[in-house]
């Protein structure tokens, strides 16, 4: 015969699971917890050399999809990278050669334009006219050229220069990040050429043509994150920075709804309250990256 249990013994029992439930919540959080001051203290773990803000005659390569996003989003970093003597090399997936509201303007025209402003852009940065590589894929069709190709360009210039650090927009830490559309490709598809570039069977061309071995990237760094945890101090070139932005002449209203290559000093203006907004932290200027050793 089944036993039946009082009332008070069923309080009791609902009591004892409300407890263990409790307690399961607490060490969860308490798990959750130690993993982000771990997180915290990594950050913190890091030795000044190491930093890469204070990196000296080293190699970096940033991949970006389009050529603003770099400046946008490293341009700070690019900076005092070729301040301290360290070779920066870009690598940029599209022409940029769609983002105009210009009823006159073409697709010709305006790649042509958006290059003379990136090159402009990396000259006022450090950067050397001749570490800029373009892949010359279409505004907005890059999710649509051949993966297979693309991560094999993008793997053969990893392997090219075998930098010390390697920038990328971030395809998500244990999730996929949403981005637009040109930005998801790059994102993904620069991962992709991490693992590409460490195994020669992927691309076996790339050594019996050009005798390019294996690389193993050591260090990335993500932009357009939403889980930084690392940040650089940009204050000492903050203006630089919006210099280098502002030479986007192109991506700003009203160049953007009519082109001229003449910028007001009331947009340059609008540029420079923009952009110290989005970077100010306190009373410095910074920028936000997802740092991962051996991504």
């Amino acid at each position: 015969m089944k036993k039946q249990i009082t009332p008070e013994q069923d309080n009791k029992r609902a009591s004892r699971f409300t407890f263990i439930g409790f307690r399961i919540l607490v060490i969860a959080m308490l798990f959750i917890t130690n993993i982000l001051i771990a997180r915290a203290d990594d950050r913190d773990k890091i030795a000044p050399e190491d930093r890469i803000e204070n990196w000296k005659g080293k190699t970096v390569l940033i991949f970006t999809p389009h050529p603003d996003d770099d400046t946008f989003e490293c341009g700070g970093i690019m900076s005092i990278l070729t301040k301290n003597g360290n070779k920066v090399v870009l690598v940029i997936y599209t022409n940029d050669n769609k983002g105009s509201l210009d009823l006159d303007m073409t697709s010709e025209r305006l790649a042509r334009i958006r290059r003379v402003e990136e090159e402009e852009a990396c000259k006022s940065l450090g950067v050397l006219k001749e570490n800029i590589h373009w892949l010359g894929y279409g505004d907005g069709d890059l999710e649509y050229a051949d993966p297979q190709r693309l991560r094999g360009e993008a793997s053969r210039f990893i392997k090219m220069f075998r930098p010390d650090a390697i920038f990328s927009i971030d395809p998500g830490e244990d999730h996929e990040r949403w981005h637009k559309t040109d930005h998801r490709m790059a994102a993904f598809i620069t991962q992709d050429a991490f693992i590409a570039s460490e195994w020669h069977l992927y691309y076996p061309q790339h050594y019996l043509d050009e005798k390019l071995i294996p690389f193993r990237v050591p260090l990335a760094f993500y932009y357009y994150t939403i889980a930084s945890n690392y940040q650089v101090d940009i204050t000492s070139v903050i203006d630089q920075k919006i210099e280098a932005s502002a030479k986007h002449v192109s991506q700003f209203s009203p160049s953007l709804d009519k082109y001229s290559p003449d910028m007001s000093k009331e947009t340059y203006q609008k540029i420079d309250s923009e952009f110290k907004k989005m970077d100010k932290d306190g009373d410095r200027y910074i920028e936000r990256f997802r740092r991962m050793v051996n991504p």
